[in-house]
């Protein structure tokens, strides 16, 4: 293990517990630098360094931790997503990763309605496995994509449906957890007599149950008279559950304590039934307090949920490259939203509860506008812009950031309208900028004051805000946190907020289950200032490399990379591209949020800056598949494919370049050499000792097929060829790429045949190649050569007007992405203006009434599958309205990245990975059409690895689209 800046005594200490835990886990045990320093964030504003990392594959591993922790007399801390807000999840400790192993579905009682499940297991996940079945588990957080059901119970969230769900406590009913001394215990609904062996037991677990019936009996007026008489409360220990008269279950002390008091191991939830459509009515206002204030006439229609977001958070949505396709439903610009969800059996009983809503909106003036929603596209795009709102806030440019410290108040939903004017008036006598969102129905609103903790006066005026917020909520008797828990930001509130008598009982429970105080220690009891062991702080400073690229839009290489805020929706598994190595690995290092700590942490000095050169850093972005995916997906645009070209670039500078990078970045002069030398270089390339030679070589896997060069390449055959038919809609330039002219040439010539019969003249300038493989490798300079020369040719026709076609989108959204940034002049911005894919090409002519193709109407399907590149920057949406304009019934697959990433797939270390991030969803999708469906795909790439593991051919828009045209 690496122990910088570490005793000798106390790195012999950590090097012997971590010999003692390899010994006993099965999983994995870490404790180098770089692993600790990945543990040492989650999505609060909080960064402690880690003892070290334990990712277990079984309970087995969970108990032997413990016991070595306790041996060792050091905290032990368990993890899922890393999405707590309010530092839970950070802390000098062992950190117990389940999000890798221990994720998995144990059971489903569909006549009972319940399921056991491990704590790692993501709650998207879980909805996914019952779904089928008419099922759900009812909180959903925002997190729900990544956030695992452990983290769930430890915090006791609740999400946008706790009106009609609740908390998270309200669906626990049986947890298996290991107390602090290792023993195995399992936390139900007890009778009487069941209560009373416990509480006999001469052991901890009967120490525990003997005081928490003590301390319930002892402080039950307390209790009456302290805690918030609000659904939305999760501060403090759940000392008011055994107040009740409810059978004594031990799990309802353990759900919401921050893993203080024991680690969960496994967990039976309840399940419920699954509405069978839900419908929203979106209501716009004006002014966000009449939104609040309107909210209580709205309840009365008994909604599934109801929620709020503001005009900040639908500003920045305009500016994400995915929420911005989500806003449809928007109209004008409002001050805030309310988003109203009904559930029924049948659509027509939601659409009847819309229709009475709106009645009631429009004899009341409740607001200027309402919008609709009933088809289940409509409502998800809804439901996702509300999601992203936090990361939204989070991705705001500039050293003020929205900050988690007391976004997470609850009050009476009656109060609330008064409550958020208080607020304000606070906020603004510290002229502070705040974004608001949440969940009104309950009377939870999220409110994320912006301050630079790179200042000392900011920070102060943070613990300012804090102590007034504090002081509201009291006289409010609401809470201080209604479901994100209280961490390292609110715990040494707990106190003031419930009173000496109680904290000193929640300090008593705290001790009866861990008397050794190494359960996740600092959190709820015994807090340290909330100003302690913040991430970015007044000491805090980085040093800048000179870049080849141009950051300033992000503020720096520093600032770019500080743009992850560590909401982890990299972590996601289901859905979208963003991140396919996370997807295939379920490692945090090869998450975006992972390499984006693992940068800073070399830029802020946690490690020593030669590390920015270092092998141990480029590990950890080597699985990085440069898919683009970061820049669109995460709500805060962080563009690590960016990050990692800068890096490589120093990397390689500093250690050299290898034969691979210099074999693939420069592949037009090989596949130039490759065409001109076919038919033989094709046998040679494919030969058997050729292939061997180029593995041992350069690490060119020979399991994957080498693609073939063409005698006749696309810039011969345009030589001779002669347009037929008319000229009359001008010019316009093919940008023919590399791979469509050596290797797959029929694609350029069917696109440069489409477009003449579209009636436009064709020009194939002289160019280089675009430099995407070059810039894949890190080979900056190389391309910053390529683009100049390619900016200088095509600069004469964009200044006119003229647009510039690419047909392989990662090389023409070179020009768009990458020339910009690597030339930093106003003729790179030009080309990139005028740069179009084919297909968006077609889509503008068509709906500017220049441009009309008649298509065959024979009803053909095709399968879509969108390449990265596009899917980030562009969207699939030009290519799928083209192919419905050929008269296709188009669907397109969910399937991720393909995993080729260029040459990524070629090579000897990543064809395992490549191959399984394709078999994840593309390659399934694929194999489950008929054969009568065309499969489309725009990159080489992927037609590369769908041709290799599925065994179809799959083609290119120009080409399926030559096909259907009346010739």
């Amino acid at each position: 293990m690496e122990t910088l800046g570490m005793s000798p005594s106390k790195e012999q200490e950590y090097k012997d517990i971590e010999a003692d835990l390899k010994k006993r886990i099965e999983g994995e045990v870490r404790f180098d630098k770089y692993s600790r320093l990945l543990y040492s964030t989650d999505a609060s504003m909080y960064e402690i360094e880690p003892i070290g990392v334990v990712i277990p594959r079984h309970k087995g591993d969970v108990q032997a931790a413990i016991e070595t922790a306790k041996r060792f007399e050091v905290p032990i801390l368990p993890r899922g997503g890393g999405t707590a807000l309010a530092g839970q999840t950070v802390g000098h400790a062992i950190v117990l990763d389940f999000s890798k192993y221990m994720n998995r579905v144990l059971e489903v009682n569909q006549e009972e309605l319940w399921c056991r499940v491990e704590p790692g297991l993501v709650q998207d996940e879980l909805n996914a496995h019952v779904r089928p079945m008419g099922l759900l588990f009812g909180p959903d957080t925002s997190t729900s994509n990544r956030a695992t059901i452990g983290g769930m119970i430890g915090n006791n969230s609740a999400g946008a449906h706790s009106l009609t769900y609740g908390k998270t406590l309200d669906h626990v009913l049986e947890l298996t957890v290991y107390l602090s001394d290792g023993s195995e215990v399992v936390l139900k609904d007890l009778s009487f007599g069941e209560l009373g062996a416990k509480v006999a037991q001469d052991n901890l677990e009967g120490r525990i149950y003997r005081e928490i019936a003590r301390l319930a009996e002892e402080h039950k007026q307390e209790i009456l008279a302290r805690y918030p008489k609000i659904m939305r409360r999760v501060s403090g220990y759940n000392l008011d559950e055994f107040a009740k008269p409810k059978p004594f279950n031990l799990s309802r002390m353990v759900v919401g304590s921050e893993g203080t008091l024991a680690c969960v191991v496994e967990a039976k939830m309840r399940l419920v039934p699954k509405p069978k459509w839900t419908a929203l009515d979106v209501i716009h206002f004006e002014d966000d307090i009449a939104a609040l204030e309107a909210s209580h006439a709205i309840l009365e229609t008994a909604p599934y949920a109801l929620e709020s977001t503001d005009k900040l958070v639908l500003d920045l949505a305009r500016g994400n490259i995915v929420q911005s396709k989500r806003l449809g439903f928007v109209q004008g610009s409002p001050s805030s939203l309310l988003m109203v969800e009904y559930a029924g059996d049948t659509e027509a009983a939601v659409r009847e509860q819309v229709d009475k809503l709106e009645k009631l909106r429009q004899s009341r003036k409740i607001g200027y506008a309402a919008t609709q929603a009933f088809k289940p596209e409509e409502v998800r795009a809804v439901w996702g812009v509300r999601k992203a709102g936090l990361g939204l806030l989070l991705g705001i440019k500039g050293d003020k950031k929205p900050i988690a410290f007391v976004e997470d108040t609850a009050v009476e939903p009656a109060k609330l309208p008064e409550f958020i004017k208080r607020f304000r008036e606070i906020l603004t006598r510290h002229d502070a900028r705040a974004g608001y969102y949440g969940h009104c129905s309950v009377g939870c609103m999220h409110i994320r004051p912006l301050i630079n903790l790179k200042q000392e006066g900011e920070v102060k005026k943070m613990v300012a805000i804090a102590d007034e917020i504090a002081e509201l909520v009291l006289e409010f008797h609401g809470a201080l946190s209604g479901e994100h828990g209280d961490g390292l930001a609110r715990s040494h509130f707990n106190e003031r907020l419930y009173g000496p008598v109680l904290y000193n009982a929640f300090r008593q429970i705290k001790r009866s289950f861990d008397p050794n105080n190494l359960m996740n220690p600092g959190k709820i009891v015994d807090a340290p200032a909330m100003t302690e062991s913040l991430r970015i702080s007044p000491a805090y400073k980085t040093w800048a490399p000179e870049t080849l690229l141009d950051f300033s839009g992000q503020g720096g290489f520093a600032a770019a990379v500080e743009m992850c805020s560590g909401m982890g929706e990299c972590r996601k598994k289901l859905d979208g591209t963003m991140c396919p190595s996370y997807m295939a690995t379920l490692d945090e290092e090869h998450s975006t949020r992972g390499r984006a700590n693992a940068l800073r942490a070399v830029l802020s000095g946690k490690v020593p800056n030669r590390d920015f050169s270092g092998k141990r850093l480029y590990e950890v972005l080597d699985l990085c598949l440069e898919c683009k995916a970061c820049k669109a997906e995460c709500p805060s645009n962080v563009d690590m494919a960016k990050l990692k070209y800068e890096f490589l670039s120093h990397y390689y500078r500093a250690n050299g370049l290898p034969l691979r990078n210099r074999l693939f970045g420069r592949i037009e002069k090989w596949n130039r050499w490759g065409s001109r030398l076919a038919p033989f270089s094709n046998w040679l390339a494919n030969s058997r000792p050729n292939r061997w030679l180029l593995e041992l070589l350069a690490g060119v896997d020979r399991r994957r097929p080498l693609p073939r060069f063409a005698r006749e390449t696309f810039e011969d055959w345009h030589r001779n060829h002669r347009p037929e038919g008319k000229e009359s809609r001008g010019e316009v330039v093919l940008f023919h790429d590399t791979f469509n002219t050596f290797n797959t040439p029929s694609v350029a010539i069917t696109a440069t045949l489409l477009l003449e019969r579209s009636g436009y003249r064709v020009v194939v300038p002289e160019k280089r190649c675009c430099g995407r493989p070059m810039i894949s490798k890190g080979m900056l300079r190389e391309a910053k050569e390529n683009a100049a020369k390619n900016v200088q040719s095509l600069f004469p026709y964009a200044e006119r007007g003229v647009a510039i076609v690419g047909l392989e989108p990662s090389c023409l959204l070179t020009l768009r992405d990458e020339y910009p940034d690597l030339l930093r002049t106003q003729a790179s911005k030009l080309v990139a203006r005028q740069s179009f894919l084919l297909e968006e090409f077609l889509l503008r002519e068509r709906d500017a009434g220049r441009l009309s193709l008649a298509f065959k109407s024979n009803g053909r399907k095709a399968l879509l599958h969108g390449h990265c590149h596009q899917k980030a920057l562009v969207g699939t949406a030009p290519t799928l309205a083209v192919l419905r304009w050929a008269g296709f019934e188009v669907s397109e697959i969910d399937s991720g990245c393909c995993g080729m990433a260029g040459s990524f797939g070629f090579e000897k270390e990543h064809y395992d990975l490549s191959v399984a991030i394709a078999n994840r969803r593309l390659v399934p999708a694929v194999q489950a059409s008929g054969s009568e469906v065309r499969v489309v795909a725009s990159g080489i790439s992927c037609r590369q690895q769908i041709e290799h593991l599925a065994d179809r051919r799959a083609k290119h828009p120009a080409e399926v689209l030559w096909e259907q045209v009346e010739k």
